[in-house]
């Protein structure tokens, strides 16, 4: 005799002094069955027809395989083996036939470990079957978070990403790699997430959500998932979240913290009932221009991924009107409670926004290419070949400097440049770089309002400048 245990699905769990497992010692499939219905004679009916055959809407699992495919009941067990009982029809009311998803051998050998939770079982498998879950932005927080949303068995997942790959994703947007650099984020991520999990759909929207899209778009998902890098962007998903009455499951990231809630009008506060109003243009600066460790946006993804499968499941105590703060670098959790502000313009007693606004306008983002002049990398290499007289300000803090520059850059940080501004002359030719272009577009603004009209902006920063050049820049 083997030591087994046998696992209880939940809606056979009345008949067994509500006990999920059970550990029997059988030889094989069929006694350990003929044992376990012998300590609980009510199983036998559910178990067994009339004649003694197992019941053709019983599946029996040995260690994530169906026994049909092995030796049926007469397949021999071993000490360690874990024997579970999924019946393959549940649910509905007496007489009706379940209308839901079904699922294939396979498919219960993926989701057993699901299978065997009474907070999930085949119910609640069956419910993150049906559901379907829309993700904005692939980056760092839509991959991790696509991955295991995928990887559970939400049914539909859609993305909406127009960006293509880059180098300087890879350390922590890890459904990308080395050779995807170049290539449409959205159309890899199906790739690898078809990979992940064949059974389920994946959808793209390959556009940039705006006010004319976002409600036809979000409008078809039982979940929006916030994975945005921008505050237009971020309070379009909330606003739009709120006209659908839909749930949006929030995380956003910087440097070494994170935040997460759950932003649900209908049962608590919305994103704008914790921040009205957006910070002035360019006063906290993205990853790009600011940073993140790679590993933080992995943990705040699976974060929301856990969020929005606690919302189809409808267990648990979801992240709404809480906000969940992590420190990575003291790696420390703490929890704020969030009010729903009844004057809030968008889900308050009397709101104000009733369609979809100007988030840019909202937001003080201007369309600024037309009135920031502009250099790419390629003009200035060949300027300074040529030997001509090009005074290059470098906008960026003193960490970023001593890593990398361009050889013969004056320092000047942004936030000290209207202080240290008698440093320059209006006469000369400059060319600001950052680390990517923001800050050092705002400098150009800056230079132009104080007389210096001969000021350009380094497309790209400097980036660009190593990525194109390869060379020029010194690395320490």
């Amino acid at each position: 005799m083997m030591s087994v245990k046998i696992i209880i699905p939940t809606a056979l769990r009345q008949h067994t002094d509500d006990k999920d497992e059970l550990q029997l010692n059988s030889k094989d499939v069929k006694s350990a069955l003929q044992e376990l219905v012998t300590a609980f004679p009510d199983l036998r009916s559910y178990l067994y027809s009339d004649n003694g055959r197992l019941r053709n809407f019983i599946n029996l699992y040995l260690n994530e395989e169906d026994v049909r495919y092995l030796q049926g009941e007469e397949t021999t067990l071993k000490d360690g083996d874990v024997l579970m009982i999924v019946p393959a029809v549940a649910g509905g009311a007496p007489g009706h036939d379940y209308q839901g998803p079904s699922f294939s051998p396979s498919e219960f050998a993926r989701y057993s470990r699901h299978l065997i939770m009474p907070e999930v079982g085949l119910e609640g498998q069956k419910a993150l079957k049906n559901s379907s879950v829309l993700i904005v932005g692939a980056g760092g927080l839509g991959t991790p978070s696509a991955m295991y949303l995928v990887a559970a068995g939400v049914g539909r997942v859609g993305i909406v990403d127009f960006d293509d790959i880059e180098k300087s994703n890879l350390h922590r947007q890890v459904l990308y790699s080395e050779e995807d650099v170049g290539r449409s984020k959205s159309e890899v991520a199906k790739e690898r997430l078809l990979k992940v999990n064949p059974n389920v759909s994946i959808e793209l929207h390959k556009l940039r959500l705006d006010s004319s899209n976002a409600l036809d778009i979000l409008k078809d998902y039982d979940i929006v998932m916030d994975g945005t890098d921008n505050f237009p962007t971020r309070y379009l998903v909330n606003d739009a979240c709120v006209l659908l009455g839909k749930p949006n499951v929030y995380a956003s990231i910087f440097r070494f913290e994170g935040q997460a809630s759950v932003f649900y009008a209908k049962e608590g506060p919305c994103y704008r009932c914790l921040y009205p109003e957006p910070p002035p243009a360019g006063l906290v600066p993205s990853c790009a221009e600011g940073g993140v460790l790679g590993v933080l946006p992995g943990i705040m993804g699976s974060i929301q991924a856990a969020e929005a499968i606690d919302l189809i499941l409808g267990k648990g105590t979801p992240l709404i009107g809480r906000l969940l703060l992590f420190d990575a670098l003291d790696m420390k959790f703490k929890e704020l409670k969030l009010r729903k502000n009844p004057d809030c313009p968008v889900c308050g007693e009397h709101p104000t926004v009733k369609a979809l606004i100007d988030y840019e306008a909202f937001c003080g983002v201007k369309d600024e290419s037309d009135e920031v002049k502009e250099m790419t990398a390629g003009a200035l290499k060949r300027l300074i070949d040529a030997g001509d007289d090009v005074f290059l300000l470098d906008v960026r803090e003193p960490s970023e400097y001593e890593m990398a520059r361009i050889e013969g850059a004056r320092l000047i940080p942004l936030g000290e440049l209207p202080q240290r501004i008698n440093e320059l002359d209006t006469a000369d030719d400059i060319v600001v770089y950052c680390h990517s272009g923001q800050r050092s577009a705002q400098a150009v603004h800056l230079l132009s309002g104080m007389g210096f009209k001969k000021a350009k902006n380094l497309k790209g920063g400097i980036v660009a400048w190593m990525e194109q050049l390869d060379s020029g820049a010194r690395t320490r």
